[in-house]
């Protein structure tokens, strides 16, 4: 896919990206998550881990028959069916593209899910939810992307009932360090340029009031997808080329995003991680902020 790029410079702008830049950011995220070479190049997992990890992330949640789950930028609806089927849950998945809602509301209706699974086009920064309904949120890959995370985690605690949890899986990066190649805009779509550490987004979510009670690392998830996509778009090339010059894939800029995407990985510059919170099950009325862990540390060199 190609994109208009920018400097590093402009993606510093963490919390001063306008209403209007950011909803344009966010309609370009959408379209291309809906488009056919991210289907091309992903298949049915969106995210590192794809649903091995996605079952980890549920059992850290330990969700119920009969509970309530949202799933925020929910896709075609891969994660939600998952948990509607495998746990019994009721799941409102929630996506900025029209396109993916349909595609998400097909597949239940296909599943024989449609009953216990619900999706609505609408957006992360203003959920389209009443306080206090859900017993769990969850948001796989797609924090990083959200031009206000701070408002996206506020929306986040605002829906959940006292005592529930939201788990979130997702790209971290040390912006500093990141190569030219991983700050463009088909870099931020890529869940890369914005990316942050493990620990902002901890403080994050402190901000909104979710008490981070849970913190993995799952660097090798997104190693694991880079040598995938790989994989994928070299037989793509050799059978599916003009599908994918159609598509607006990028075939010449691939194999040096990828790398740099590979070495950043080698580095500790990009990982993948695992985060669990927790909203307060009676909020005090002179509450402390809740705390935030120190600076993490980088992996051992692969």
């Amino acid at each position: 896919m190609t994109a208009p790029e920018k400097s590093p410079e402009e993606f510093e702008q963490k919390a001063t990206v306008s209403p209007e830049a950011g909803d344009d950011l966010k309609a370009c995220c959408a379209a291309a998550y809906s488009s056919d070479v991210v289907s091309l190049l992903l298949g049915d997992a969106y995210h590192p881990g794809g649903t091995a990890l996605t079952r980890h992330l549920a059992g850290a949640l330990a969700p119920a028959a009969g509970h309530r789950v949202l799933d925020v930028a929910s896709g075609r609806g891969t994660t939600a069916l998952l948990l509607a089927e495998a746990y019994g849950v009721r799941v409102d998945g929630v996506d900025y593209s029209p396109a993916n809602t349909d595609l998400a509301r097909g597949a239940a209706s296909t599943a024989g899910l449609a009953e216990r699974a619900a999706f609505t086009t609408g957006d992360a920064e203003h959920l389209p939810y009443p306080d206090g309904v859900f017993d769990a949120v969850v948001c796989e890959c797609a924090l990083c992307t959200f031009p206000d995370k701070p408002r996206a985690a506020a929306e986040f605690a605002r829906v959940l009932k006292p005592g529930g949890r939201v788990g979130i899986t997702d790209v971290t990066a040390l912006p500093h360090r990141l190569p030219p190649e991983l700050t463009t805009l088909a870099a931020r779509i890529a869940c890369i340029a914005d990316a942050r550490p493990s620990g902002e987004y901890t403080e994050i979510l402190a901000g909104a009031g979710l008490r981070t009670v849970r913190t993995e690392r799952h660097d090798h998830a997104v190693a694991r997808m880079i040598d995938q996509i790989e994989a994928r778009l070299a037989l793509l090339r050799l059978t599916a080329a003009d599908r994918l010059a159609e598509a607006g894939a990028d075939l010449g800029a691939a194999p040096t995003v990828l790398a740099a995407a590979r070495a950043a990985v080698a580095d500790g510059t990009l990982g993948y991680t695992l985060l669990v919170a927790e909203k307060p099950r009676r909020q005090a009325a002179h509450s402390k902020r809740p705390a935030v862990s120190g600076p993490e540390k980088p992996p051992a060199s692969r």
